[in-house]
């Protein structure tokens, strides 16, 4: 028998039996698992096709959803310029307004150290002064430059130190332009900036006056956020002009005059009593009547005619017979008007308006014109807007204000705080409700035995406008008001900026 008896020589027909598994060799896969990656084998070309996606099968990420940020080209720096070539004759008086405030600092030193010196000296001397001043003055208009951005105007200055000024223009409060009698003569004009917060103007000097005027047009229209249409100011409609004849008037009736007449008829009075010399007389007299003389022509050459003028820019002012000035008075930065009434003006009713603006230093509206003239100008500057008529204080005031006491009176309505003070010059104060800073209520031991008290109100422009010796009643009533007066006019009046263009 060999060795395979017993064994079925055909197939199995038997059930299957799996053999044991091998702990040794891995699982073979389930119905749910992949099966294990096999070796790569590129798929022949033209025949691949992509395999459906499967249960397990992974998405692509998505795109983004938020914008991405793409840096454009922003606007091109506008070039930087510089001043007129004239300028440096005007900076070439810094060095010798050293030697000469050395020179008057020590007269007598000065005379001997000169006189010791050989003519030929002095005048190699005087040329170096001469060189120097020019080679200074060259080098301070080379130095300077100024540019306008959208936002602001840039000005860069300083020969040993430099300085940057950059100038926000929506904090812009004027832009003047001043042209001096001989840069009448050379062509050329000074602007001026009043800036918010600023102590000191910043100006370019000097710039030719078509230069000038075109600047000052794009630095009003950028500050108010209109487009700079051309080269041209915005158009201006004339309010009122003052007459040469009443500016003349105003000023010999001034009280200045008058007052210069008197203290050279008493000081000659005296002198004649003293000494009995004509000579002392003349030499005393002529001096002050000289003085207030000039004086006298420097308000008249100052204010001769005088515009006003309304453009979208605010009110303009127009001005000078030698030196011709040009200025604004920016829209909703007023702070007070006062309205002033000198003795002598009375009889022909005029009437001076100031006004007080935060961070400028224009103060003058109209130096002259009739009471109901001011009126209608006080008007514009303050819309929608009357002059009240105070109202005098009650009889027992004279005796705390003497005889002047008729002078005085208050007068408040929804928009305005008014008081008025003076007998020779009469001055009449208006502050608008939303321009109060604070209000203050004062009694002393007179007025309180009298039954009277005094009110003052605070501006923005670092002012006080006082009404003395009211009723306590009546001045403690207007003081607890005067609160929810200026906070409620605050909240509705416009903000204090330029008129923007409406789009």
């Amino acid at each position: 028998m060999s060795g395979t008896a017993g064994l079925p020589t055909g197939p199995y027909e038997g059930p299957y039996e799996a053999p044991p598994p091998n702990p040794h060799e891995p699982p073979p896969p389930g119905p749910h698992e992949p099966p294990p990656p096999g070796p790569y084998e590129p798929p022949p070309p033209g025949s691949y096709e992509p395999p459906p996606p499967g249960p397990y099968a992974t998405t692509p990420p998505a795109a983004p959803t938020h914008a991405v940020p793409v840096l454009l080209p922003g606007p091109e720096p506008r070039p930087e310029r510089r001043l007129h070539p004239l300028t440096p004759l005007r900076r070439a008086w810094a060095p010798v307004a050293v030697i000469l405030g050395w020179a008057v600092h020590d007269p007598n030193g000065t005379y001997r150290q000169l006189s010791a010196l050989a003519t030929g000296t002095l005048v190699l001397a005087s040329l170096g002064v001469i060189l120097v001043a020019c080679v200074y003055g060259v080098l301070s208009w080379w130095v300077t430059w100024f540019a306008v951005t959208e936002s602001e105007l840039r000005i860069r200055s300083g020969v040993l130190f430099r300085r940057t000024a950059h100038i926000r223009l929506d904090r812009l409060q004027a832009v003047d332009v001043t042209r001096p009698l001989l840069g009448r003569l050379a062509g050329v004009a000074k602007l001026k900036l009043d800036v918010v917060g600023a102590k000191s103007r910043d100006e370019l000097a000097y710039l030719a006056e078509a230069e000038a005027r075109v600047l000052r047009a794009e630095l009003l229209a950028r500050a108010a956020g209109r487009a700079v249409r051309g080269p041209d100011e915005a158009e201006r409609r004339v309010l009122w002009r003052v007459a040469p004849g009443q500016l003349a008037g105003s000023v010999l009736l001034s009280g200045g005059l008058f007052g210069s007449l008197c203290g050279a008829a008493f000081v000659s009075w005296l002198l004649w009593t003293a000494s009995h010399s004509l000579w002392s007389i003349a030499v005393t007299a002529v001096p002050i009547v000289g003085g207030a003389a000039t004086k006298l022509f420097r308000a008249y050459a100052n204010a001769y005619d005088w515009t006003v003028g309304e453009s979208p820019d605010g009110l303009r002012l127009d001005h000078g017979l030698l030196e011709t000035a040009h200025e604004t008075v920016p829209p909703g930065r007023v702070q007070s008007v006062r309205l002033v009434e000198p003795l002598l003006w009375r009889a022909f009713g005029w009437v001076r308006v100031e006004l007080h603006v935060a961070g400028s230093q224009n103060s003058v509206l109209v130096p002259v014109a009739p009471y109901a003239a001011g009126r209608a100008l006080v008007a514009r500057v303050l819309p929608g807007t009357g002059v009240p008529e105070p109202v005098r204080p009650p009889a027992r005031a004279r005796w705390r204000l003497a005889w002047w006491w008729r002078g005085q009176g208050l007068a408040v309505d929804g928009h305005l705080f008014v008081a008025r003070q003076g007998g020779l010059r009469r001055t009449t104060s208006l502050v608008p409700h939303a321009k109060v800073q604070s209000v203050h209520f004062t009694q002393g031991p007179w007025e309180r035995a009298l039954g009277l008290a005094s009110l003052a109100v605070d501006h923005g422009a670092n002012g006080t406008v006082r009404a003395r010796a009211r009723a306590a009643d009546e001045a403690r009533t207007v003081f607890h008001a005067q609160a929810a007066r200026s906070r409620t006019s605050r909240k509705a009046s416009p903000p204090a900026q330029w008129p923007r263009e409406r789009p």
